[in-house]
This record gives structure tokens, C-alpha cells and sequence, in this order.
């Protein structure tokens, strides 16, 4: 394959998929539409990532361009936020969706597997599957909300005033930034067998009201997930490691 330019003349193909949804959230379209995972794997260059899914990246460049044209859709610069901000926004927005909607999902989940599991014996799996993930998520916001993203604005606010951030949070951030990456992985994985489990959320035609709910529900989930993911991995972690690590000695 030859390395696709865009309209300025510039190589593309090596660029990672988590920039270009970092500059421009619109394109997190082009990806999703060819399965291309742009938040846990958003440090994959354009290339691998369509070399794996035996896409043409010229194909993706131009469908990329043409997303950021679009003068419907909205795409907030995520990017250009400071990292204080991005944290609220991230705990008011997506770990807000996340606590009011979770125990429903759970729930209706589990209810489908007990009604229609005889016929369709996967939802007991996909309900054991996303109890696990809310499990996990639980912890993972109390460590994001209680310790890391306080470290994170004391030593942005440090840093403001010329001061060196205390050692605690310096701990705190590079010890955060590893495993929050892990257990984003390890969701993400979770989350991605659900769908195939579910074929990619077909409801069948003997399910009920609450089973074509569930489906809509692990959608939205899937979703909102992706987002939160890719601005954590792709923009406030890699903000936290150019802007507050290199300071952090």
C-alpha cells in the first residue's frame, strides 16, 4: 500500500488513530464504521490499523476529511483543554452516565438471562460478563475520582506557581497512569466480547420489550465508554505525561 496524504501534502499514515480523534472527535465515526478500535487502541498508526482490518488508508483519509467537514455534527476541542477541566468534565459526564445507569443494566441483564437463557444461552454470559465489568468500574472511578485526578490538579496548580509537586502525587500520577491504562484494557476487552456475543446487539425475534431495551442499553453503554476511554488514554493521560511528568523529578 502506498502512504495515503491528505489535502496539505502531509503523511498520514503513520499518525495514531487517537490523534486524529483527539484533534477532531468527529472522525471517532470513520473508525467505529470499520471496527477500528480508537480508544484502547488509539496508539495504533493509521496504517497497522487498517493493514490488520485489510483496509485501503487512502479509503480512511478521505472518509476522515470528509467527516471533518461536517457542519451538522459538533466536535468539541478536547485537546485544547486544560487538564483540571478535562478531569470535571470526564467525573460530571461520563462517570455521572456510568453510576446512574449501570445498576439498570445490570439488572435488566441479568433478568433476560433468566427468562430467555433456554433459547438463547449467551446472556447468562453477557450478564456475568457486565456484572464483572461494574464491578471493576466501581473501583476504578473511586481510584480516579479519590486519588488520581486530586494528585493530578495539585500538581497541575503546583506547576502554575512555579512550585515542585509533592512526592506523594507524584507517586500517585505514575503509578495511576499504568493501571488505569490496564484496567481500560481490560473493560474495553470485556465490553467487546458482550458485542459479539450479542451479534453486535441484533435483537431476535422472540425477545421481549425489556431484551431489545437491554441491547439499546449495552449500545449506549458501549458507547459512552468509548469516549470516556479515548479521552482519558488519548488526551488527559498524554497531556499528564508531556506536560506534568517531564516536571515531575
Amino acid at each position: 500500500m502506498n502512504e495515503p496524504k491528505n489535502p496539505r501534502g502531509e503523511e498520514t499514515a503513520g499518525k495514531t488513530i487517537g490523534e486524529f480523534v483527539a484533534e477532531d472527535y468527529r472522525t471517532a465515526g470513520v473508525f467505529e464504521k470499520y471496527g477500528i478500535d480508537f480508544c484502547c487502541g488509539g496508539n495504533s498508526a493509521l496504517s497497522a490499523a487498517c493493514r490488520q482490518k485489510g483496509i485501503d488508508p487512502a479509503l480512511i483519509v478521505l472518509e476522515i476529511e470528509a467527516a471533518k467537514t461536517d457542519p451538522v455534527a459538533r466536535s468539541e476541542n478536547f485537546a485544547a483543554w486544560e487538564l483540571p477541566f478535562l478531569a470535571d468534565y470526564i467525573v460530571a459526564v461520563h462517570h455521572g452516565y456510568i453510576k446512574e445507569n449501570i445498576g439498570q443494566i445490570v439488572s435488566h441483564t441479568h433478568k433476560i438471562a433468566e427468562v430467555h437463557g433456554p433459547r438463547h444461552p449467551e446472556l447468562a454470559e453477557i450478564a456475568a460478563m457486565f456484572e464483572k465489568i461494574a464491578a471493576d468500574l466501581a473501583a476504578h472511578l473511586r481510584e480516579e475520582e479519590e486519588i488520581f485526578f486530586p494528585a493530578l490538579k495539585r500538581a497541575d496548580s503546583a506547576g502554575k506557581a512555579g512550585k515542585k509537586p509533592a512526592q506523594q502525587d507524584v507517586d500517585a500520577i505514575r503509578g495511576d497512569l499504568i493501571r488505569l491504562r490496564r484496567e481500560h484494557e481490560e473493560v474495553g476487552d470485556r465490553v467487546h466480547a458482550i458485542r459479539h456475543l450479542a451479534r453486535d446487539f441484533t435483537v431476535p425475534g422472540d425477545a421481549c420489550n425489556t431484551y431489545a431495551v437491554t441491547y439499546k442499553q449495552l449500545k449506549e453503554f458501549e458507547d459512552d465508554l468509548h469516549k470516556h476511554v479515548h479521552l482519558e488514554n488519548n488526551i488527559l493521560f498524554l497531556k499528564a505525561e508531556r506536560d506534568l511528568i517531564p516536571s515531575l523529578v
